[in-house]
């Protein structure tokens, strides 16, 4: 059975508020600010064990996280040693017989900045992260992304450009999710970096 690539992100340097967003939901071992991060979607889902076995018995790199819900199966290593965590990728994508191009291009499915979020609706956010508490005033980014892990390295990027706060991010599913909030000007260099990020990835059409 041939192997679909959806997601293949490397993240260079993990930002701290992303390694902790990681670490909250996480089961294996958590990784810290710094440290090299590849994060791998693909379909059939069962088969992600196989990619990571590769990657594990290849290399010196810690999983974070497995996961594999009803279509799609993601999982994550990482590295303080960027090269541990590229040659990890280069095992999994020899397990697929596919290369980093194979990938599927991200699409945005929707990108919004809600400006002064008002005080219920933050309460109803709040009451569900896995980040930061938005406050009322607030400007909130939302991302969603397709494939869904690709809202990882959105989300670094963006946390990269501007000191903004990470609500919450989840990779899992049909459609990665990302929340960010903080002032309108670091909102707005957020919501710029991540979208230019996801604009220069190159892959296929899903």
């Amino acid at each position: 059975m041939s192997v679909d690539l959806r997601t293949y992100a490397f993240l260079d340097v993990l930002q701290p508020q992303l390694a902790g967003s990681v670490g909250t939901t996480c089961r294996g071992f958590q990784p810290v600010p710094g440290v090299a991060s590849l994060w791998v979607e693909i379909a059939p889902a069962i088969r992600i064990h196989e990619l990571l076995d590769a990657a594990l018995k290849a290399t010196s790199v810690r999983p974070a996280t497995i996961a594999t819900e009803r279509a799609f199966g993601l999982c994550e290593v990482n590295h303080p040693d960027q090269g541990e965590v590229l040659e990890a990728g280069a095992a999994m994508l020899r397990a697929m017989g596919k290369v980093e191009a194979d990938r599927a291009k991200p699409r945005m499915v929707s990108s919004m900045v809600i400006r002064g979020v008002e005080p219920y609706h933050t309460q109803l956010i709040n009451r569900t992260r896995f980040g930061s508490m938005i406050v009322p005033g607030d400007s909130l980014f939302i991302l969603e992304t397709e494939p869904a892990a690709y809202c990882m390295i959105a989300a670094n990027e963006a946390e990269k450009a501007a000191p903004v706060k990470l609500v919450d991010c989840n990779p899992i599913g049909a459609f990665g999710r990302l929340y960010m909030c903080g002032g309108e000007a670091e909102i707005d260099a957020a919501r710029a970096a991540a979208e230019q990020a996801l604009n220069a990835l190159e892959g296929r059409a899903l």
